[in-house]
């Protein structure tokens, strides 16, 4: 996959945009919980109040608290507040907030003291813990007579507490000093739970609506929750979107250049890729790439950064049960690394069966006529089923351990929730944690565990996509073999088509012998070079040679005087006219076809080509003439039909080199001997090379050469090598009558 890193670098600032916009959502995610915690914690158990400290007290509750303060933090409080008289000018500005003021004195905390709030905080804690185990001690020795209802800190009854303050007030110093060491040692969320009681009663004294306060809180904490989930999905959105672009657009630059890269490759090449797995390459294995990206651009960045801030979002609720999270994750990481280890070798093996299935499908639509000919039906019906069989089994095995994952993630994570609920209801017992604050870890906790099943998913992603990046990068690094010179030599406007063989040798990558051996000879302008030989004696290898579908192994082809190696290859075949040996024709209509290597040629010219090729007829016969729609490869066509199209099409270029790969073999003979015709009197001062099996195709050429097993076994015109080469003889008499050869 590092090798198609490249193709990501024109999308780095969308990428450095998805990661940015990533980043936001999960901070949006990893911020409800905490909101949620919140909400039960202070909004429900607090009744909204926010602040341990009170903002306004009483003047009678203000003497209460300082009672059971040190010297110290009485000096404190008194800093930090400001008395307000009832009487007072000053009292108007507070009246509203605290109706009471009409008739009680009050203290307010001052605003301009945010850095001492902390140190106020704690020692109002400990005030009221050792108020609260004042009361419990002094009413169990019976010091003070209070009943257990108005000894409550929900609901005070301050008439009479205020009542005995003189009393409390003159509680041995032992007592007081016992009971503030206990409040100390008392856990601080015990504390903090009774000093917000506590304050919650002094402004329920002062007349403060309490109940209002707890919904304007519940709904301003709801209201921005709202906000961040909605803040989240418009990024996950735009995540979506950002990394489609970003997958799609990588997606068809890879589909370009690999298309790109095998139009260019030579014949070695193709004899190395299967035109099955070509496409399963272009296609498929890219669409895997594609999916990574998509997945992977979300999931790959979302995961660490929710993670890594669950976690720390959990231990900041609770440390003592980060065991559980760590357990979780620990046997999630197990079994990722059982389903990766048995999976990822199958990867490989269902992309090699996409390529067999494909192989398979390609023969079976292109040979049906072959197959209904011979009646194999019911075989390649078999072939197809068992390369069918062998891809949907193999896909099962690895969607059967995949689907195996979810019941195991779903039963950590319901295992993780009843852990935290047992471990977290005896903390609640303890009051060593609020009910808000395990809710808060236990999705803290779900989220680092989907987390990691992101990431595992990730997992079985990767190696699929790795496999697929890797056949891509082999395609895209295969050099081809046929490269063009790195200074080339340009020929004139138009070659004159002069085609001359020095010492020419041939051998296919990876074969022992040479399948053309010293071929020498001159092809000359406005004559016929005519090649005739038994199968296999290397003709179509030859002409291959000339358009460099392969380059010669040893010896130079030169077309007008320079080495054909040297010429660009693009500007080389616009310079030869090539019908090949197998005629194919390109979806489209029958004009397209003839255009295909002259798009700027005019119908004259097209219906001229197609009046030598001898397709004017059948052409005219249908009913929308040049207009008749060809189906891909030419398949509502005979065979017949095809190549004179082939031939039609090689014409219309004017090109100054023809080349004829046995291009006449579906021709009947009168059809034949009129297309040469014509031929000769259109192909001009044009060099004109024509493979041909049939004797009678090639007797009026200037040139004939005999090859035999890669080798020049005669050159000469039809009459001379009657004389000198039994080779041709021998050809010659096997097809003809004296009388036709003479």
């Amino acid at each position: 996959m590092r090798k198609l890193a490249r193709y990501l670098k024109p999308y780095t600032w969308p990428i450095i945009a998805c990661v940015l916009l990533l980043f936001g959502q999960a901070m949006c995610d990893l911020n409800l919980p905490n909101l949620m915690s919140n909400i039960v914690n202070v909004g429900i158990q607090q009744g909204g109040i926010e602040d341990l400290t009170p903002q306004a007290v009483s003047e009678n509750g203000f003497a209460l608290i300082k009672t059971f303060m040190t010297e110290e933090e009485q000096d404190r409080m008194d800093g930090a507040y400001q008395k307000i008289d009832a009487g007072s000018a000053e009292a108007e500005a507070y009246r509203s907030a605290y109706p009471a003021l009409a008739s009680t004195n009050i203290y307010v905390l001052r605003a301009e003291l945010p850095e001492q709030v902390q140190q106020l905080a704690e020692a109002y804690e400990k005030s009221v813990m050792t108020f609260s185990n004042v009361m419990k001690g002094a009413n169990e020795q019976g010091d003070v007579e209070l009943s257990a209802d108005k000894m409550s800190l929900h609901d005070l009854d301050f008439t009479e507490l205020y009542r005995a303050l003189p009393m409390l007030e003159q509680l041995p110093e032992e007592s007081v000093q016992q009971a503030r060491k206990l409040a100390e040692a008392s856990q601080s969320s015990m504390g903090g739970q009774m000093g917000v009681a506590m304050t919650r009663e002094f402004y329920k004294e002062l007349g403060v609506d309490v109940n209002q306060i707890q919904s304007n809180y519940i709904l301003k904490t709801g209201l921005f929750m709202l906000l961040l989930t909605l803040a989240g999905a418009v990024a996950t959105i735009c995540v979506g979107l950002l990394a489609a672009r970003v997958a799609a657009g990588t997606a068809k630059n890879l589909r370009r250049d690999v298309f790109r890269k095998v139009e260019s490759f030579s014949n070695d090449e193709f004899d190395q890729f299967s035109t099955a797995s070509l496409i399963t390459r272009t296609t498929n294995d890219v669409t895997q790439v594609q999916m990574l990206l998509i997945l992977g651009l979300r999931m790959i960045c979302l995961a660490p950064i929710m993670g890594i801030g669950g976690i720390l979002m959990a231990l900041s609720k609770s440390v003592s049960m980060s065991w559980i999270i760590a357990l979780g994750v620990l046997i999630l990481i197990g079994i990722v690394v059982v389903v990766f280890s048995i999976v990822t070798p199958k990867f490989k093996i269902v992309q090699k069966l996409v390529d067999k299935l494909n192989l398979v499908t390609r023969e079976n639509l292109s040979g049906m006529m072959v197959i209904r000919a011979f009646g194999t039906q019911k075989f390649e019906e078999e072939r197809f089923e068992n390369a069918n069989k062998d891809l949907t089994s193999t896909n099962l095995f690895v969607n059967r351990v995949m689907v195996a994952m979810m019941p195991a993630m779903m039963f950590i994570m319901n295992v993780v929730s009843l852990l935290i609920v047992w471990v977290g209801g005896h903390q609640i017992e303890q009051s060593m944690m609020q009910v808000g604050d395990m809710m808060a870890f236990m999705q803290y906790a779900m989220q680092v565990i989907m987390s990691f099943l992101m990431i595992s998913m990730m997992f079985i992603m990767v190696p699929r996509a790795a496999v697929s990046g890797s056949r891509i990068a082999e395609v895209l690094e295969t050099e081809p073999t046929v490269r063009d010179a790195e200074q080339p030599v340009h020929l004139k406007e138009r070659a004159t088509g002069k085609i001359e063989f020095r010492d020419v040798s041939f051998r296919y990558s990876n074969a022992e012998d040479d399948v053309l051996q010293d071929i020498s000879f001159t092809a000359l302008p406005g004559q016929t070079t005519a090649f005739i030989g038994s199968t296999g004696s290397g003709k179509s290898t030859l002409i291959n040679l000339i358009p460099r579908f392969y380059d010669v192994t040893s010896g130079k082809i030169l077309l007008d005087g320079v080495d054909i190696r040297k010429i660009p290859q693009h500007e080389l075949r616009e310079n030869i006219g090539y019908v090949p040996q197998k005629g194919v024709l390109f979806s489209g209509d029958i004009a397209s076809n003839l255009r295909y290597g002259s798009p700027d040629a005019t119908d004259r010219e097209i219906e001229r080509s197609a009046e030598v090729a001898q397709a004017a007829e059948f052409i005219q016969s249908m009913p929308d003439g040049l207009h008749t729609d060809i189906s891909q490869g030419g398949t509502n066509v005979s065979g017949g039909q095809k190549q004179r199209l082939s031939i039609g099409r090689a014409l219309t270029k004017r090109a100054p080199v023809y080349i004829f790969d046995d291009s006449f073999s579906a021709l009947d003979f009168k059809t034949d001997a009129a297309l040469r015709r014509a031929l000769k009197k259109d192909t001009g001062d044009s060099t004109v090379l024509i493979v041909a099996q049939r004797v009678s195709t090639i007797m009026d050429a200037e040139q004939i050469i005999v090859l035999d097993e890669g080798k020049i076994v005669g050159i000469g015109t039809h009459k001379e090598l009657m004389r000198t080469c039994g080779t041709y003889q021998e050809i010659a008499r096997s097809q003809l009558s004296e009388e036709e050869l003479a």
